[in-house]
């Protein structure tokens, strides 16, 4: 059974196959989507944060057995922000449609028409790893704004989603670079 969420570089034709990835998914355009899939650093990051948040669960749930039930409510809500930064985890990164481009970090989420892009192109230069400040030589998907600001890193070939994945970086530049031809003008 297919999962319930699809990305630009996972659709699944009627037959259960993967269409061609490097296809735009003009199915549903308004609706926003990631064009790839997160990678295995970030969701084994997230699974780890889960774990914790069952154990400080479990931990809220023996200290109400017990009797405390402040130290029972304050371990359920550790555990509930330990689960909301998880799930949060997993939508960091970049996400399209046809209103524009919008990038989700760990704290704030911001959005881009179209209109304000001038491009969305990848270049080759030193990149964080991991988002560590250890610098690597690598490739950048940037956007340049209209304004003539300083163009913006979107994703990273070494970053949690494509860390040893270089194959499904070059179809996550290729899917974004289509929607911004797509939908600039």
């Amino acid at each position: 059974m297919p999962l319930s969420f699809l990305t630009a570089d996972r659709d699944l034709d009627g037959h259960g196959r993967a269409a061609d990835p490097a296809a735009l998914p003009y199915d549903e355009p308004d609706h926003w989507r990631r064009p790839y899939r997160p990678g295995p650093w970030r969701v084994g990051t997230a699974a780890v944060f889960l774990l914790l948040a069952s154990f400080v669960l479990l931990s809220a749930m023996i200290i109400g057995l017990a009797g405390s039930l402040t130290g029972a409510v304050i371990c359920g809500v550790v555990a509930m922000l330990v689960i909301v930064l998880a799930l949060r985890l997993l939508r960091v990164g970049v996400w399209v449609s046809a209103s524009g481009l919008r990038r989700v970090s760990l704290l704030r989420t911001t959005t881009e028409p179209w209109t304000a892009i001038a491009t969305v192109r990848t270049v080759q230069q030193p990149v964080r790893w991991l988002g560590l400040p250890r610098t690597v030589q690598g490739q950048a998907v940037i956007v340049q704004r209209m304004r003539n600001e300083q163009p913006e890193i979107l994703v990273t070939d070494h970053n949690g989603d494509f860390q040893s994945r270089p194959e499904a970086f070059e179809r996550a530049a290729d899917v974004l670079e289509a929607w911004a031809a797509e939908y600039r003008h």
